[in-house]
């Protein structure tokens, strides 16, 4: 049996290596005309010839094929821009082909993407969000309205950080406190102000805390480079982790401000209507005709948008 075992697994990984070694190659090739660049390697392409510093990399390149550059990384294929006159020229006559975005696996965590004007593909939603928030949301009329709110959570968080700074003094400590927290509160609520007229959390709430902690993790796991991003074909391995990570941390953070929503749903359920409409009415009585963008926008797709906001 221990024979079996050692002679069997070696034969399985040099039988899986050879049938994936020949679905790379003998994939269909793209023939049509694409910018210089440097030759890369089978399987990683010009993926390990970036080195640490990979700006430096592309300025040297770019001395050799000029300011357009075709990439291979991995199996993900990129034309590198490298200067003003060739960057107007793609946004002028090609802004359409190159509209979408590659979205990092890690971003496609309970559909976190799609819910995103930064990395949702281009089309009918995409202008629906774009619209609403530009039209909605990010106007200095909505500004103005709030300016009264943005003074009180100012305020506010001004006494938390005095009150935090004196409990730490009152243990013996030296008053020192985590700054970044207070400033993504005083962001957290001036967003909640906007958006659900009303501060999302409280300083002592431990579910500020969590919040905090959690949403910190995302953006560090949406800034980490992954080789699933360059090798699609390890997605379902995933191997460094981070799909995991994302979705626990996400889904933490997602939970909690979908309490919000549900609250308002519920108010609206019974009778309870807001005075002056926020952006969360706008969003939650939007009705499309379906044909150029969704008929609706879900209740799944607000809670992304919200966290998004606050980012």
């Amino acid at each position: 049996m221990e024979w079996a075992l050692t002679s069997i697994n070696p034969l399985t990984v040099s039988i899986f290596a050879g049938l994936l070694l020949l679905i790379l190659f003998l994939r269909p090739k793209n023939s049509g005309k694409k910018p210089p660049g440097p030759n890369g390697v089978p399987v990683f392409g010009n993926l390990l010839q970036l080195g640490d510093l990979p700006h430096e990399t592309m300025y040297k390149w770019k001395q050799t094929y000029g300011p357009v550059i075709w990439l291979k990384l991995g199996s993900v294929y990129t034309m590198v821009v490298q200067d003003a006159a060739s960057a107007s020229e793609l946004f002028k006559k090609h802004d359409l082909p190159f509209a979408d975005r590659k979205v990092p696996d890690v971003l496609t965590a309970y559909d976190f993407n799609q819910g995103t004007l930064g990395m949702n593909q281009f089309g009918g939603h995409w202008r629906v969000l774009r619209r609403l928030c530009s039209m909605e949301f990010l106007v200095n009329k909505r500004m103005n309205e709030t300016t009264e709110l943005r003074h009180r959570i100012r305020e506010n968080m001004e006494r938390w950080i005095l009150e935090e700074s004196a409990a730490a003094r009152a243990q013996g400590g030296t008053g020192a406190i985590q700054l970044s927290r207070f400033l993504f509160l005083l962001a957290f609520n001036l967003v909640g102000n906007l958006m659900l007229s009303r501060d999302l959390l409280e300083a002592k709430d431990p579910e500020s805390r969590e919040f905090f902690d959690c949403m910190n993790k995302v953006l560090e796991l949406a800034g980490t480079p992954n080789i699933a991003d360059y090798l699609p074909y390890l997605k379902w391995m995933d191997p460094a982790c981070m799909k995991r990570k994302m979705n626990k941390n996400l889904g933490r953070t997602m939970k909690i401000s979908s309490k919000f929503i549900q609250e308002r749903l519920n108010n609206r359920k019974a009778g309870k209507f807001q005075e002056k409409k926020d952006f969360l009415d706008v969003l939650l009585e939007y009705e499309g005709d379906g044909k150029d963008g969704p008929d609706r926008i879900t209740e799944k797709n607000i809670n992304i948008i919200i966290t998004v906001s606050i980012n």
